[in-house]
């Protein structure tokens, strides 16, 4: 009809360039004239021409009569940033993948990886950090008839072999790979494997994860891969701030004594927050770091570099709340807990240091036992004076008291410390601190699930004299369960040390 329409108002020719606008995709810039020797018809006359524009809809307006509509914002559904349809044809009509004739199999970019797309370089968008911990260790004294010295999370510590260590060395890369996604990987250079021991700095992969935002303020995020679990205060809170050398037992014990595990959490953390979590750690308060001020996640329970072991996942849950007061002092209160099975792993010992090497029962296997836990924290800050305290109850696997098999039994244990940071101006930051911590329970992650008690008293000060390097050194009087899985005649396992430790650490941060 506008072929006919066309012929009327501006002759054969208005018609063939209507014609070779629509076939070749594009519209002529002006109806071409009619020649004089040419008979034709009387007609109305042609409306005055107008010059052709990037869309062919004007000139094609022209030729028929129609006003030409003026460029117009996108309409609804119209593709994104005005990008028009195809020429000649109504863009409302197209979504973003057939706005012109470069789609499907006739184009090698889809609306993901877009032409000139690939961003910025890694060095421009990552940053790579870390800290190193050299330590010196030796046992002062041993109670005559005690086990001998062990403490869990220091294995340099064990009255016949003991010097220098490096506990930690830590090399890290993070940064954001847009605004919806942060990648956050960590590695340790100074791992000492369990049940070796005589070699030690081997590599081991701590942290490797996502955060997934769902919106710019980030908010709300999911983390995927291998991280902490959030349970704990002190399990959360890095190594390179803590102001003691070791976390306590009593919390540790809970996340297999690494605090990591592979799972998927979602954290809910408010912008305000969010920027006040982040002073407590930049600002030298030796705060956790952002895991939310609520957390709900599943993971698998077996720990760090240990793969899952029956099919029921942990469920963690955690809640907290940080404040600051009007004349700037901070506090948080905090509540958590976790739920799963746990699969123990065995190791032959002598049962009551009788008889011959056997496994206690119930170690293996692909079913596990409960393991539960919920816990409390409150922390005033140190500005200048600080308090932190935690406490856990529960229960989970832990090795009978005949030794021969492990069972559901209940936990309990905390901890309490008081701290005073004295900034001096000229000479860093110096922190004194006592801190007593006390757990009944069993520790699952060890082969056995060794069940006893553990109290300890630590006195020590953190000397932080440049942002790069600080000094801690700190004197332990311990009464603890010796974990250590003893396969010898005659020989009994899992008894108390009793004694004390002097440890001196200096601390790299790079």
């Amino acid at each position: 009809m506008r072929v006919f329409a066309a012929v009327r108002r501006g002759g054969w020719g208005a018609a063939a360039v209507l014609v070779w606008a629509i076939a070749g995709g594009s519209a002529a810039a002006q109806a071409p004239a009619v020649p004089d020797s040419a008979p034709v018809a009387p007609v109305p006359a042609a409306p005055p021409t107008v010059a052709a524009e990037t869309e062919s809809g004007t000139a094609l307006s022209t030729l028929l009569g129609e006003e030409a509509a003026p460029p117009a914002a996108a309409a609804p559904g119209a593709p994104a940033g005005g990008t028009a349809g195809p020429p000649g044809r109504d863009a409302r009509l197209y979504d973003r993948l057939h706005c012109d004739d470069n789609y499907g199999v006739k184009s090698l970019f889809d609306t993901i990886h877009k032409p000139g797309g690939k961003g910025k370089s890694w060095y421009e968008k990552y940053t790579i950090r870390g800290y190193a911990q050299p330590r010196y260790g030796r046992t002062l004294y041993q109670t005559e008839g005690s086990a001998d010295p062990n403490l869990p999370a220091d294995r340099s510590i064990n009255g016949n072999a003991e010097g220098f260590f490096v506990r930690r060395a830590r090399f890290i890369l993070f940064g954001d790979v847009s605004d919806y996604l942060s990648l956050y990987a960590q590695y340790d250079f100074a791992v000492t494997l369990p049940g070796v021991s005589t070699s030690a700095f081997f590599s081991q992969l701590r942290d490797f994860y996502g955060d997934v935002y769902l919106d710019k303020d980030r908010v709300n995020r999911f983390r995927v891969g291998l991280s902490k679990v959030p349970y704990g205060f002190e399990n959360m809170q890095s190594s390179q701030n803590r102001v003691p050398l070791d976390r306590t037992d009593a919390i540790n014990t809970a996340v297999s004594l690494n605090e990591r595990d592979l799972g998927v959490f979602y954290y809910w953390t408010p912008k305000d927050k969010q920027k006040l979590l982040k002073d407590l750690v930049d600002g030298g308060l030796k705060g956790s770091g952002n895991y939310g001020i609520f957390a709900l996640g599943v993971y698998n329970g077996q720990g760090l570099s240990t793969l899952e072991q029956n099919l029921q996942p942990h469920v963690v849950a955690r809640l907290t709340w940080p404040h600051q007061f009007d004349n700037g002092q901070v506090v948080e209160a905090s509540v958590q807990g976790y739920t799963g099975m746990f699969v123990v792993p065995g190791s032959d010992i002598r049962i009551r240091g009788r008889g011959d090497s056997e496994t206690p029962e119930g170690t293996g296997g692909n079913r596990g036992y409960r393991d539960q836990r919920i816990a409390g924290t409150f922390v005033w800050y140190p500005q200048p004076f600080g308090f932190q305290s935690e406490w856990n109850v529960g229960r989970g696997p832990g090795l009978s008291e005949a030794q021969d098999r492990v069972e559901t039994r209940s936990l309990q244990g905390g901890y309490a410390m008081v701290m005073y940071k004295w900034d001096t101006g000229r000479c860093g930051n110096v922190i004194p601190y006592t801190r007593y911590q006390y757990y009944r329970g069993g520790y699952k992650s060890l082969p056995n699930a060794p069940y006893g008690t553990h109290a300890q008293w630590d006195i020590g000060t953190e000397w932080h004299f440049r942002r790069e390097m600080e000094l801690t050194l700190e004197y332990s009087i311990v009464d603890g369960v010796n974990v250590s899985a003893i396969d010898r005649d005659g020989a009994l396992s899992y008894r108390n040390f009793r004694g004390g430790v002097l440890r001196a650490q200096f601390q790299i941060n790079y």
